[in-house]
């Protein structure tokens, strides 16, 4: 008897990757007193990594994600897909 296939979506693995590092970079602007949101808009918006903190790595942690990549994760995760 065979064991059946497993499917892997490498975009599940992204959208993963994104929501974490995101939720690591909102925990570390958070702990140094920023406003996380507004913080990550800015970001967004400019791509200027001055938006987000060093601490805990959380820059280096942001610029691991395409920009592209980082808003069609938002937008599927806002609109349920």
């Amino acid at each position: 008897m065979s064991e059946p296939t497993t499917i892997f979506s490498i975009y599940e693995d992204k959208d993963r990757e994104i929501r974490q590092i995101l939720t690591e970079v909102y925990d570390a602007l958070k702990e140094k007193g920023y406003n996380p949101i507004n913080q990550l808009v800015g970001y967004i918006l400019s791509e200027d990594p001055t938006y987000i903190t060093t601490y805990g790595g959380a820059r280096s942690k942001i610029r691991k994600i395409d920009r592209d990549d980082l808003l069609a994760a938002l937008l599927k995760n806002f609109l349920g897909e």
